[in-house]
């Protein structure tokens, strides 16, 4: 294998491999976003709701 392949290989490589990781991570970010939302909104907690009527 000629080095100009390699150095091409190994840069085609590493930008997959980057383009993977910057898909990955903000939807990892954003999947534990919406599960502790769920988590706080399914608690059941009735104290911070708003009274209808009230000015």
């Amino acid at each position: 294998m000629k080095p100009t392949k390699f150095v091409f290989l190994v840069t085609a490589v590493m930008f997959f491999a980057v383009l993977a990781l910057d898909i990955t991570l903000p939807a990892m970010v954003l999947s534990a976003m919406a599960l502790s939302n769920w988590l706080v909104l399914s608690a059941g907690t009735t104290q911070f709701q708003r009274r209808r009527g009230t000015a």
